[in-house]
């Protein structure tokens, strides 16, 4: 990391370079967006993918945090910090120009904490109203305010949004303008349609069949977890991340323990490890089974539907039987799991391998090699992999195009660096890419299970103190779920509760680049190709 120093220091002489968790770097606002670029774009650097963009209300200063990795390296990492004293009306540079996904993250930040971005080319607030009063990631938000019944109507959705720019004698000019043509045909897709996967809004417009232009509106089912994080200890947060990503539950859960176990120096048992990672691969088997039935079922597969959940069955009775829970198993906590395993848990799990590993070979015969399934899937839904690595996408979807990044493997947490296996990846980016790698991956899954058996002897959860506080500081963590790269970000104070809590959405990155590979497209593809990106909406609207 020295050379990374040299390059921050030769680029920004005044930045304030500190060895955090993370090494992290501070600037003065009107010296980030060179400091990113310079990072992004020197050869020894290659920080071109933004893992993280995320606000902070430091109390004096509103701030943005920004943290950035390598596709070439992955345990290349830097932290950007950069904050305005200004909080009646906070401006700072957008970074959109460099990486795609700073768009939807940035309107995050302006509706959640009312920062706005110059040269964000659609300033608009995501997941709340235009009209929304007040930011509700700041600490003076009032989180109770008396409602006027007219204030909770529905209210039309307006075509118009925000770009600001900065001219040469740095003059800030708000220019408003229209998101569509006058004679455009709008077509809306969901929120209420069995084949967006959830809530989500896509106003389409149409040549014709073929997909002109789009505009994706979220938050329909925002439930504001992050800002009732802020309140509730370590321990009782936990339940939440079962339920944003909820196909990876287990996974999800697995991250935030980590994350807090890593800051508090909670060492947790063999056992206990060996046992997360189990129901994680267990767990990520069954979203793929769930991504494989609905996207056969999306293009007119009834039977496959059927099949895939037929299997993932076997997987939701070993949940049962280990926590009580089968669709939110809410097994990991702090310190390990919260009960050990059943008596007959290996007997279960090796019986049911060679049930998948057969029920594989019939979903090759069944639809991968279907004409009409082909003819859906071959080609359609492009997202080249420079595109890919702008926008921040991961998992399946990365691997489709290209970008050979699994974080089991580039950052290994828990035990995954005692197991081996293969990282699955394609350059045919296109839908079928995306089909294939998820029934390959379950393979890999599978490999990963039975190297973790028989189980070692010893605890399944390590003793914790009856109330947990974690110093002050920033921490983060990263780990591969069924959808890619789920990120933890923690900012403590030294309480018992959360300053900042922030999870990154792998399926948000997903949707930010559906107007990108749907464009060009028939909109009865549209179907097929949101199929192929498994994104779970719960996991946005957070």
């Amino acid at each position: 990391m020295e050379n990374i120093k040299k390059i921050i220091l030769s680029t920004v002489p005044e930045a304030v370079i500190e060895e955090k968790q993370k090494l992290t770097v501070t600037v003065e606002p009107d010296k980030l967006h060179q400091l990113a670029k310079e990072l992004k774009e020197n050869k020894e650097s290659n920080f071109d993918f933004l893992a993280q963009l995320l606000g902070v209300d430091y109390g004096d200063k509103l701030g943005v945090v920004y943290f950035l990795s390598s596709t070439e390296d992955m345990t290349r990492e830097v932290v950007l910090k950069t904050a305005t004293s200004d909080k009646v009306n906070p401006l700072l540079d957008s970074v959109t120009d460099l990486w795609g996904t700073a768009n939807f993250n940035e309107r995050e930040v302006y509706a959640m904490f009312g920062i706005r971005f110059v040269n964000n080319p659609d300033m608009r607030k995501f997941f709340l109203n235009q009209d929304w009063d007040g930011y509700p990631l700041r600490k003076d938000y009032d989180s109770n305010p008396v409602l006027n019944p007219v204030d909770i109507e529905s209210k039309p959705i307006i075509d118009q949004s925000l770009r600001i720019t900065r001219d040469a004698d740095g003059n800030i000019k708000e220019e408003k303008y229209c998101l569509f043509e006058p004679d455009d045909y709008i077509i809306n897709i969901g929120p209420q349609h069995p084949s967006t996967h959830g809530v989500m809004h896509f106003r389409t417009v149409l040549d014709g069949e073929i997909i002109k232009n789009m505009d994706v509106i979220s938050g329909y089912i925002h439930r504001g977890i992050e800002k009732l994080s802020e309140n509730l200890t370590y321990p009782q947060i936990l339940h939440f991340t079962d339920r944003l990503d909820y196909l990876s539950a287990q996974i999800n859960r697995h991250a935030l323990c980590m994350c807090i176990e890593k800051a508090a120096e909670i060492e947790v048992p063999l056992r206990a490890e060996h046992i997360r990672v189990i129901m994680d691969e267990l767990q990520r088997i069954a979203s793929h089974l769930v991504a494989w039935a609905a996207m056969c079922n999306d293009m007119g597969s009834t039977t496959a539907f059927i099949y895939g959940f037929r299997e993932r069955e076997y997987i939701l009775d070993i949940f049962e039987k280990s926590s009580g829970g089968r669709f939110l198993p809410n097994y990991n906590v702090i310190g390990g799991v919260m009960f050990d395993v059943y008596d007959d848990l290996e007997k279960d799990v090796k019986a049911f391998i060679p049930i998948m590993r057969k029920a594989l070979k019939e979903y090759e015969r069944l639809f991968t090699h279907n004409v009409i399934a082909l003819g859906r899937m071959k080609g359609v839904g492009i997202l080249p992999k420079d595109e890919a690595i702008s926008y921040g996408v991961t998992g399946v979807v990365g691997r489709g195009s290209g970008i050979n990044v699994d974080m089991r493997r580039d950052c290994p947490y828990s035990i995954y660096d005692k197991v081996e296996f293969n990282v699955i990846v394609r350059d045919e980016c296109d839908s079928y890419a995306r089909y294939l790698n998820r029934l390959d991956e379950m393979e890999e899954s599978l490999k990963i299970i039975e190297q973790l058996l028989p189980l070692p002897e010893g605890d399944f959860q390590a003793k914790t103190k009856a109330i947990i506080k974690l110093p002050e500081g920033e921490f983060w963590q990263r780990v591969e779920t069924g959808r890619g790269e789920f990120g933890v970000f923690i900012e403590s104070h030294g309480d018992k509760t959360p300053y900042r809590l922030h999870f990154r959405s792998p399926s948000m990155t997903m949707v930010e680049v559906m107007p990108l590979i749907s464009k060009g497209e028939k909109v009865s593809d549209f179907i097929a190709i949101g199929g192929s990106m498994d994104y779970v909406i719960p996991d946005i609207d957070r």
